[in-house]
């Protein structure tokens, strides 16, 4: 407790000021460097002292001191604010904001929330170095684009949390809040994308795939597929990041399985590799040609959180989850593979996690368990292409089916020589 300083001795609060000290000099260090800035190095760590002094004594006293030193510093402020208007300059109010954030910080550190505290100034320290650049991205923002991050922030913020995240329907197959986060999963990764066009450019696909990858490479193959039809320019990028993204999952399954079940490793790894390898050289022939094309514009795109393809992929995503309940309700473990390639079509985390888990328990051998997750990976794959195929353009279908049959034979190949 804060309040034992006095049982220590009087030095054993000094931890908690020399916190604080860092943080007013942190924020001040920026402040320093704002020519207009009439607050700097000391003005900040004298706050940021003040504020955990404050609080020190209110414990001891009353908490309306605290408040008080609040008013003393917000009358500061005021008179500096005056002062500067009299003489016709920029009133800072940034800088006043920041102040007054370095009170708070300091008072926090004193209640034991000296890691939050810290966290909370480098933040602020960000927010006040990057004005430029904050700056620049407001003005390049779009009526659409404010409206498609608002749009983003209702999936998220608003509509996920009030829904049950419980199961439903026969099988209780049928979970909303995971459903919906399939929504939001797909929103998300437009959006990232789009934003991330804008900063990185087309030539660096293969970073879009990546990221996507890691998060949703169904998402991302929903989405590219959908604005390849809105955009024939983003045809090529799509095409790089589609691939990339179905490489990155078998990367990111290997790491799974070497957390969940490191043994397997030796069985599962040449299936994964197999295809990760011949998959990496078309898709580097096509990133290849990506590069190629000097001085690609960012295409325009017309809904960049996708809530309509979002809405009815999680509408699909639905059925399926029924159905690969049914299904393994009415096989049972006979139906492993049945399972696989059901579930698979829109998750291969789902079978890959729960065939390892069974691998584990020793419900399942290991020939069994590659083999269910390379078919959950296939049909994933297969998923993904009938996507491309139905509502991305035709030639992102006909680039893409290259890449994809080659992972998909690498992994078919190396399959059955593991049966064999």
């Amino acid at each position: 407790m804060p309040g034992e300083f006095m049982l220590n001795g009087e030095l054993a609060a000094l931890p908690y000021f020399l916190t604080s000290l860092a943080i007013g000099l942190l924020i001040g260090l920026e402040r320093e460097r704002s020519p207009g800035s009439r607050a700097g190095l000391r003005t900040f760590a004298l706050v940021a002292l003040f504020g955990t002094l404050t609080a020190m004594l209110a414990e001891e006293t009353t908490p309306w001191l605290l408040l008080g030193g609040l008013f003393i510093v917000g009358l500061m402020m005021i008179a500096a604010y005056v002062r500067v208007k009299t003489e016709s300059a920029e009133p800072g109010t940034t800088t006043i904001a920041a102040i007054l954030v370095c009170y708070g910080l300091g008072a926090a550190v004193w209640y034991g929330s000296d890691t939050l505290a810290i966290m909370l100034a480098i933040i602020t320290t960000v927010l006040l170095y990057f004005k430029a650049e904050l700056h620049g991205i407001t003005e390049k923002l779009s009526r659409r684009d404010l409206i498609s991050v608002l749009q983003f922030a209702v999936l998220t913020f608003i509509v996920l949390p009030i829904l049950p995240d419980k199961n439903f329907g026969p099988y209780e197959a049928i979970n909303p809040y995971q459903i919906w986060l399939m929504v939001v999963l797909i929103s998300g990764v437009s959006l990232a994308g789009y934003v991330a066009l804008h900063l990185i450019g087309q030539q660096h696909g293969a970073v879009l795939g990546l990221f996507g990858g890691l998060v949703s490479s169904t998402a991302t193959t929903l989405v590219y597929a959908r604005r390849s039809t809105e955009n024939q320019s983003f045809t090529q990028l799509a095409v790089v990041v589609i691939l990339t993204a179905n490489l990155t999952v078998l990367i990111r399954l290997a790491i799974v399985s070497a957390v969940v079940s490191p043994s397997i490793l030796p069985q599962l790894l040449p299936v994964l590799g197999s295809g990760f390898v011949l998959g990496a050289v078309v898709t580097a022939y096509w990133w290849h040609q990506l590069n190629q094309q000097n001085g690609l514009a960012v295409p325009e795109i017309k809904n960049p959180t996708e809530i309509g393809a979002a809405a009815a992929f999680g509408l699909i995503y639905g059925i399926v989850l029924f159905f690969s309940a049914w299904l393994s309700d009415i096989a049972g473990n006979k139906g492993l593979y049945a399972v696989a390639l059901l579930s698979g079509l829109t998750d291969v985390d789902a079978i890959t996690l729960s065939s390892l888990r069974l691998y584990e328990l020793d419900k399942l051998q290991a020939t069994e368990t590659v083999i269910a997750i390379s078919l959950g990976i296939l049909s994933n794959m297969g998923f993904k292409f009938g996507l491309l195929y139905f509502i991305g353009s035709t030639l992102l279908a006909k680039q893409c089916i290259s890449g994809m049959f080659a992972t998909a034979g690498g992994i078919g190949l190396a399959l059955l020589f593991f049966i064999g």
